[in-house]
């Protein structure tokens, strides 16, 4: 499909430099910069909460507990 949009000057003398660089055509740059801004707005942008809770740490009977220890501690009377 053909279509005409309008691109500043001085963006498009960059544009049309970067393709020569590149060694690929004006049009396969502007569809890789759309095929990027498309999938970018789709993906899901995970950013994780800070979940700090104040207080000393482990209590001394987990100090040197294993990494099972204090799953099966959590879990207990859970179900799981």
């Amino acid at each position: 499909m053909k279509t005409t949009i309008g691109i500043s000057d001085p963006l498009l003398r960059e544009a049309r430099m970067l393709a020569e660089r590149e060694d690929v055509t004006l049009r396969a740059l502007v569809e890789r910069g759309l095929n990027r801004a498309i999938s970018t707005k789709h993906a899901a942008l995970f950013k994780l909460r800070r979940a700090e809770f104040k207080g000393k740490g482990l209590q001394a009977e987990f100090g040197a507990a294993s990494w099972e220890t204090l799953r099966d501690e959590i879990y207990r009377g859970r179900g799981g």
